[in-house]
């Protein structure tokens, strides 16, 4: 009971418990979170368990379906909601946490591991994430616990850690793909290469049984995957996993578009993502070797092979995407467990008395600005870029002969996630011709703000505005009387 009441325990537990806030408040802003959401409402909806679905009749080849296995499943249980499609990545978020404060545990103690946790928790990039509709968190969840389970093992924490391992492969695979792996083989390989140890060491791990466990887990969604939807191995395989990081152009994208980005941007990316510990950490290394001629003892500390492995974790998936030319800063969150410990290590060992002083507020910081202003979204304050109150007024608006809710341009993903599927994107050059030929009686089209073409100047002025949003305003106007107009000009 004592140990739940520490300090540390209750800040960490108001971390996680803050990111509530904004799971429940905070609408699905356009383009990540409503995609997946509404990839995931349709795996429920239609109980298609195999292939996640773009739209209905496209599949969504781009990623595995781990997390929206997870997400179907919370809405199963639920019902849909933006807090319940959120909620399995929070829970993958508390096992990643878990999985940073037993690794610090077992190897440097219960300072180490406190303050591990709590900087993971509160780092930019996790805190968000925690709380969003993305594969990111299980992808990390996954090679977190791979990695975890091999550093404990070569550390004589033998035991479940040895099957774990492949467990933690398993969940990568089927989060986002064979990239799991590749992040887990790295820092392994060069961690056997830079101490010079034998590999005979691998003896621990039921490599044979583990590996096809493995396979058997994992490779027949694949196959079946291919089945049901030929061309999706190929796309997926070579296009999202080489092409993608190779062309800096790669334009196969199906989905979306490609992130282009000057290759090293990752570095960047991850002082963003480890906000505002990152930054502290790379100023305050840089001051103390300045200061006190530290360089030298930071490398003799990295003989210890548990720390050095520890280093190569966290600098491996930065290494891997400096060679990318299309990046995301969520591409640096399977680095930030680690980091995480090697920050917290680095300030406790440094006994610092602007941390004693500071170490709360700094804690806080990403949590409490962010809730703010999830606050401010749900008072209007701040506007994201959503459709979710537009989709709203809509649906209280239209009746049993109203017009579904057109979108002229091209179609959000928070309009298709909240309209359930029912809104239906509208060309410019089509908006004419289906006035005249539909028999609505109420037309409602969401038009883009800035859109006024002349030909369209009287026939925006006769529509009622009903909503105005970011980007978008929602005109409603008499099917009947535009038809006549129409039927008059034609003759």
């Amino acid at each position: 009971m004592r140990r739940l009441l520490s300090p540390w325990f209750l800040v960490l537990a108001a971390i996680l418990a803050s990111r509530f806030i904004g799971m429940a408040l905070f609408p699905f802003a356009d383009t990540t979170e409503p995609r997946y959401a509404e990839i995931a409402r349709l795996m429920a909806e239609t109980g298609d368990w195999i292939t996640p679905w773009f739209e209905p009749g496209v599949p969504f080849w781009g990623k595995p379906p781990l997390s929206f296995w997870a997400q179907a499943a919370s809405i199963k249980l639920f019902g849909v909601s933006e807090f319940a499609i959120r909620l399995p990545a929070w829970l993958a978020t508390l096992g990643i946490v878990y999985l940073t404060w037993h690794f610090a545990l077992l190897l440097w103690g219960k300072a180490a591991a406190r303050w591990s946790a709590l900087v993971f928790s509160s780092m930019a990039l996790t805190y968000i994430s925690a709380g969003a509709v993305m594969t990111d968190a299980f992808l990390v969840l996954g090679t977190t616990l791979s990695l975890v389970s091999f550093g404990l093992v070569m550390n004589g924490h033998v035991r479940y850690w040895r099957s774990l391992f492949f467990v933690g492969l398993a969940i990568g695979l089927l989060a986002k793909g064979p990239l799991a792996p590749v992040l887990v083989g790295i820092p392994i390989g060069l961690w056997f290469l830079l101490i010079r140890t034998s590999l005979a060491k691998l003896r621990h791990f039921p490599l044979f049984w583990g590996s096809i466990l493995t396979v058997c887990a994992v490779l027949p969604w694949y196959i079946l995957a291919e089945w049901k939807t030929p061309g999706f191995l190929d796309y997926f395989i070579i296009g999202e996993h080489f092409r993608r990081f190779v062309d800096p152009g790669w334009a196969g994208d199906l989905y979306g578009s490609a992130h282009v980005q000057p290759k090293g941007m990752i570095w960047i990316f991850w002082t963003w993502a480890s906000f505002p510990w990152g930054i502290i950490a790379i100023s305050g290394l840089v001051i103390s070797w300045i200061r006190r001629g530290t360089a030298r003892e930071s490398v003799r500390a990295l003989r210890d092979p548990a720390l050095l492995f520890v280093l190569l974790a966290t600098i491996s998936p930065l290494l891997f995407f400096s060679m990318a030319g299309n990046t995301l800063w969520t591409y640096a969150l399977p680095s930030l467990p680690f980091s995480a410990i090697m920050i917290a290590r680095w300030l406790i060992s440094l006994d610092l008395a602007w941390f004693k002083r500071f170490r709360w507020p700094l804690a806080g910081t990403v949590p409490v600005l962010l809730t703010i202003f999830v606050v401010l979204v749900a008072q209007g304050v701040a506007t994201p870029k959503t459709e979710k109150q537009l989709v709203l007024k809509y649906q209280e608006l239209a009746l049993g002969q109203s017009s579904p809710l057109f979108y002229l341009g091209d179609l959000p993903f928070s309009a298709r996630y909240y309209s359930r599927g029912t809104a239906l994107e509208l060309a410019p050059e089509e908006l004419l011709a289906t006035i005249s030929n539909s028999k609505y009686e109420t037309y409602f089209i969401a038009v883009p703000k800035n859109w006024a073409p002349v030909w369209a100047e009287q026939w925006i002025e006769d529509a009622r505005t009903e909503a105005i949003n970011r980007r978008y305003r929602l005109l409603s106007f008499s099917g009947t009387n535009h038809r006549q107009e129409l039927s008059q000009n034609d003759q």
